[in-house]
């Protein structure tokens, strides 16, 4: 028996909304910039009205980000459901290099990346974004090691580890860097 049931028809469909919405967005502001198009711009490219797509998203901003809550998800189910015997650093290793080095390789990313960066509003809800995974990691980095919710060294360790899209971003072995910044952490500076 599978770990988690199979989506219904209602909910594959409203995923595959949510997933069109997302795409017609990002494809808009890729080719006419974030700041010229409407949110009504998406919504007719995705062929939804403007109340279904604020029914999936809460603002025009969440349209560039449309996976964060899978990626809180993600990591806390790396720290939550790894297997017995493995440490949180190496847990959030393997996530590391199974979730992350595909999405710095891939070929859209710089546009995507010029994209945050140069909009004032998608960056600064980008950096919101990053802190909010960064207190939501280290909350079940104390949790799973018996540690207070503010433990200042679960919470360096969800930052530290959140660095590490941007460290491997634009190197040559991108899964190289990955384990020489996880290497670091386990073993130290030497």
């Amino acid at each position: 028996m599978p770990d988690s049931p199979t989506p219904g028809r209602r909910e594959r469909k409203k995923a595959a909304t949510r997933q069109a919405i997302a795409d017609a967005a990002l494809e808009l502001f890729l080719e006419h910039g974030f700041d010229r198009v409407s949110v009504r711009d998406v919504a007719e490219r995705a062929d939804v009205s403007t109340t279904t797509l604020f029914a999936h998203f809460p603002g025009k901003e969440a349209l560039v980000f449309d996976r964060e809550e899978e990626v809180d998800a993600a990591l806390a189910a790396a720290v939550r459901e790894r297997p017995e015997g493995q440490g949180v650093v190496e847990a959030l290793r393997a996530h590391a290099l199974k979730s992350w080095v595909p999405i710095v390789t891939d070929p859209r990313r710089e546009s995507f990346t010029a994209l945050v960066n140069g909009t004032p509003a998608l960056r600064e809800y980008g950096e919101r974004m990053w802190m909010r995974h960064a207190d939501a990691l280290g909350t079940v980095i104390a949790e799973e090691l018996g540690r207070e919710p503010d433990d200042p060294a679960c919470a360096a360790l969800a930052r530290f580890v959140l660095e590490v899209p941007a460290l491997t971003a634009g190197r040559h072995d991108p899964r190289a860097t990955v384990e020489t910044v996880f290497d670091l952490l386990l073993n130290g500076w030497r």
